[in-house]
């Protein structure tokens, strides 16, 4: 265990001059490279730990209470989000979203965004869950989307290098509303440029902003968030996008889907975009709240184009695949807490690999039916592909949050009925199923011939991957893990709610 120390000094000068600073074995973002494959090359990583005893922890720091957010690794830091309790600097008090910048080596804080909460109503922002949103980093730059449904670029150096401009406003922006304006802090993060997605997109947010960035050369795409109503009885904003493209540079907005996504929102927009080349063709996909999957031309990257000032264009979708076809498409609110039937919507990130687009889908979690499936959709098609793409379809017990983890012919997926799935790629058919006995709402992470999870309860599992069941670690942590585990310079990142690991073959 370590205690919270000062920010260390500015990083070097190569990454000042904006140069790719990707370690060999970085994680920058949520999934695999573009794709959002949850496998990792990393090797040596542990196949058991114990943070009683110390075995295999490098080392651990306290969170706070509340941790959703999957952890993101890169030039020497890992950036987690959080809540603030109990707060990491006096100056803020109270209810808080908050993005951790640590120092990789030790866990110690480098700096912190810290971000009131929206006023007014707590659908909007719900209390206590923090900064939901992983970042995803980009040479100098971390992009994330706040608590306020905000997009922000933030300086990786915090303000030890100066405050960065265009934006310049950290101190109001870090002040909840009706007080008087703080002061910057040295440990107080950089927000290099702001985009609001209420007001320049028309977002209405429910629950909480959960986005990670799929950064593509000059440009950003980001799930807006946009849900219900408090009521929960239908769209409030069903004119606004669910996935809008960002300037990387200076935070404009430059497309959004045209789709009419929003209109068939049973609950939220909550599922990441992933891109992959099919035929020389690069295509966003992006999972529906409505359950379907849609398949998006990829902006070419014309660095003039990005930087002129314009409309907003309509991005072009290529086909769309409705993962539940039979489910009802009118007056869908009404199915609202009705746990046998009604329409479905998607919340984790579809994964591409080799032509196939790979996705969990069902019911919602809290007020649709319960019925759900990993499907197998072929991604070389267009137009409406409903009736052709589909490779094949495996029933789940129960809803699904969890992003598929496609490797060495084999799919892995957990449901929230507790059960983690090994499914053949090719074909479909079950090749073995482990049951938790409790909900999972993180990710399989695949790596080093391992696959790690961990559970609601706070059970972390260690199993051999491979089509061969076997349990080599189960270890019962500190609370609950939410988050997906993070594989990154021969270490494995696993934050609880309430901390954040960092485990090591052999390490103390």
């Amino acid at each position: 265990m370590i205690s919270w120390k000062t920010p260390r000094l500015a990083l070097p000068a190569l990454l000042l001059a904006g140069a790719n600073l990707a370690f060999g074995g970085d994680q920058p973002q949520w999934g695999q490279r573009h794709s959002r494959n949850m496998v990792s090359d990393q090797v040596g990583l542990p196949a058991r730990f114990d943070p009683e005893t110390g075995e295999n922890v490098l080392w651990s720091v306290p969170l706070g209470t509340a941790c959703y957010s999957t952890p993101v690794v890169a030039a020497g830091r890992v950036l987690v989000g959080t809540n603030n309790h109990p707060p990491r600097d006096p100056r803020h008090q109270g209810d808080r979203g908050v993005m951790l910048c640590l120092d990789e080596s030790d866990g110690s804080l480098l700096w912190q965004l810290v971000v009131p909460k929206l006023e007014g109503d707590i659908y909007l922002d719900w209390p206590r869950a923090g900064m939901c949103s992983p970042a995803t980093v980009a040479g100098d730059r971390a992009y994330t989307v706040t608590n306020r449904n905000e997009v922000v670029a933030l300086d990786l150096e915090g303000l030890a290098n100066g405050n960065q401009g265009p934006f310049l406003e950290e101190a109001r922006h870090m002040t909840p509303q009706g007080e008087a304006e703080m002061e910057l802090g040295e440990t107080d993060a950089d927000i290099v440029w702001l985009l609001d997605l209420r007001a320049e997109a028309g977002v209405r947010p429910h629950d909480a902003s959960h986005s990670s960035i799929l950064k593509d050369g000059p440009y950003l795409y980001v799930n807006t968030s946009n849900g219900l109503t408090s009521r929960h009885d239908g769209v409030e904003r069903p004119e606004a996008p669910a996935l809008v493209v960002v300037d990387r540079a200076t935070g404009r907005l430059i497309a959004e889907e045209r789709e009419g996504i929003s209109e068939r929102i049973f609950h939220c927009a909550w599922s990441s975009p992933a891109l992959g080349e099919v035929n020389g063709r690069r295509l966003i996909f992006f999972g529906g709240p409505d359950g379907v999957v849609y398949a998006f031309e990829a902006l070419e990257h014309d660095e003039r184009a990005e930087r002129a000032a314009g409309p907003v264009q309509a991005l072009q979708r290529v086909w769309k695949f409705d993962c539940d076809p039979d489910a009802p498409k009118e007056d869908i609110h009404s199915y609202i807490r009705n746990r046998r039937e009604g329409p479905s919507s998607i919340k984790s990130m579809p994964v591409f690999h080799a032509d196939r687009v790979y996705v969990t889908v069902g019911g919602d979690i809290w007020w649709g039916k319960q019925q759900s499936w990993l499907q197998c959709i072929d991604a070389t098609g267009s137009g409406d592909v409903t009736e052709d793409a589909l490779v094949w379809s495996y029933p789940l017990e129960r809803h699904s949050c969890s992003t598929p983890a496609v490797h060495d012919g084999l799919v892995y997926a957990a449901d929230t009925a507790g059960n983690i799935h090994c499914v053949d790629a090719r074909d479909g058919r079950r090749v073995w199923v482990h049951p938790t006995r409790d909900q999972i709402w993180a990710s399989p992470l695949v790596a080093d011939g391992k696959l790690y999870i961990g559970t609601r309860r706070g059970n972390f599992w260690i199993l051999a991957a491979g089509r061969e069941l076997q349990v080599l670690h189960q270890i019962r942590m500190d609370s609950p893990v939410y988050s997906s585990a993070v594989a990154a310079n021969g270490t494995l990142f696993v934050a609880t709610m309430e901390r954040l690991y960092a485990l090591q073959q052999t390490g103390r």
